[in-house]
């Protein structure tokens, strides 16, 4: 690697993740809620382990929210990720299923103390939360965290269909861009992609098991080549080479992408039964891979009057329209709240130098063209609609879906014209 180039890492995980799992159950619950009553208050926490789910929060809702209803709602998620069981010994082996695993609810009202607050258009708690956009991607969203998002979603779609069926629903990714000097990507320079499986594809070596290699030059050249070539063709500059675990690193020439598959050697127990998850542990995951900076609380779970849910999705509708209106390369918002006061207590703006008009007029432009309370965050975004729960994987950020309206570039003409660029 060229001394004025360096490296950036971004990892995902996939929807059978254990803390994507209890995301998902956490959003499933706000859905409901929002579907029967769109002024629900949702704070609503998920843990799960090995056969059991436990939901707990602060829910103040019309929605008929009864024992029953949340039983379904966790079994339905559960069996939609792919943690189901043809026989006993399957289901004692995968450890989690939606038929098996036991349900726990301990749900409550919200304090009232917080609701005078918000229910005079208040924000739900103190707080500052951020966006962040780049143009390294046609989503313009870092390209590692844009990559390894596409790795797990392909994951999914290839285990679903059958085409790899000895995959199972708990799998991580992650990807290592080498960058110019300049920040344009150079290459891709290493995968690594860990999946758990079935017994199928293990072999024993040296009394361990171990993934079969088979299995790893069928997850190279199933998986990651065809994702990779998909989005970004033109920085593959060598082979795919497997790095098998525990031996001797195979010789890499100029160019060529190491691609770890499982290094621990085997991924046979994964998912909530071989680590427990919580709703709100994935933060990186689910905004910029750590290109950008997180605020002070998680997504999921949480209905829009709360703004470390709501303000991150317009600080990334403001720095998604600077961007896409040429105004600067990337751009980073943040907006700061007191909990029960409207208006934000400051916006701030970091474009790394690459900002065609001062950023203080940026900031004027932001005053001018978006709605900050969190009224007018919800009613800019639509956010009162049960659209939460294909959010919980796969990233919050960078999917162009009909129902991510933070994604959208709407303002970025008027944008455009306004700063006379």
């Amino acid at each position: 690697m060229s001394d004025e180039r360096y490296l950036f890492t971004s990892e995902s995980v996939s929807m059978g993740h254990p803390d994507k799992v209890a995301d998902q159950i956490s959003d499933a619950v706000l859905d409901y809620c929002l579907q029967h009553d769109p002024n629900s208050r949702v704070a609503c926490e998920t843990l799960v382990t090995t056969n059991l789910v436990v939901v707990a929060g602060e829910i103040t809702t019309q929605a008929p929210l009864t024992r029953e209803a949340i039983d379904r709602l966790v079994r339905e998620v559960i069996r939609e990720i792919g943690y189901v069981a043809r026989n006993e010994a399957e289901r004692e082996e995968i450890g989690f299923t939606a038929e098996s695993c036991q349900i726990d609810c301990h749900i409550h009202a919200q304090s009232p103390h917080i609701s005078q607050g918000v229910d005079c258009g208040g924000a739900g708690d103190q707080g500052m939360m951020f966006g962040f956009a780049c143009n390294e991607t046609k989503s313009l969203m870092p390209l590692p965290i844009h990559l390894a998002h596409r790795l797990v979603e392909y994951h999914a779609e290839l285990r679903r269909s059958g085409r790899l069926p000895w995959l199972r629903p708990d799998a991580k990714s992650q990807v290592t861009v080498e960058y110019n000097a300049d920040g344009t990507p150079h290459r891709i320079h290493t995968v690594v992609l860990s999946t758990q499986h079935t017994r199928e594809v293990m072999t024993c070596r040296q009394n361990k098991d171990y993934f079969t290699d088979e299995a790893r030059e069928r997850i190279i050249h199933e998986l990651i080549e065809p994702v990779l070539r998909r989005e970004r063709e033109d920085l593959i500059r060598g082979r795919f080479v497997m790095i098998p675990p525990g031996d001797k690193p195979p010789k890499l020439e100029a160019g060529d992408i190491a691609c770890h598959i499982n290094p621990t050697g085997c991924f046979l127990t994964g998912g909530p039964h071989g680590d427990s998850g919580l709703t709100g542990r994935k933060i990186i995951v689910d905004t910029y891979g750590g290109r950008g900076r997180h605020g002070g609380g998680a997504f999921s779970g949480k209905d829009p009057t709360k703004v470390d849910r709501s303000a991150a999705y317009m600080a990334r509708y403001i720095a998604k329209n600077i961007v896409a209106a040429g105004l600067a390369r990337e751009c980073e918002v943040q907006l700061s709240y007191a909990i029960g006061y409207p208006d934000p207590l400051n916006i701030w703006v970091n474009t790394n130098g690459t900002a065609k008009i001062a950023e203080g007029r940026l900031i004027e432009l932001i005053r001018e063209f978006f709605h900050l309370t969190p009224q007018g965050i919800i009613d800019t975004l639509k956010l009162r609609r049960p659209i939460y729960r294909q959010t919980a994987c796969h990233g919050h950020f960078g999917r162009e879906l009909p129902d991510f309206t933070w994604e959208k570039t709407d303002r970025a003409e008027a944008l455009r014209r306004a700063a006379g660029v």
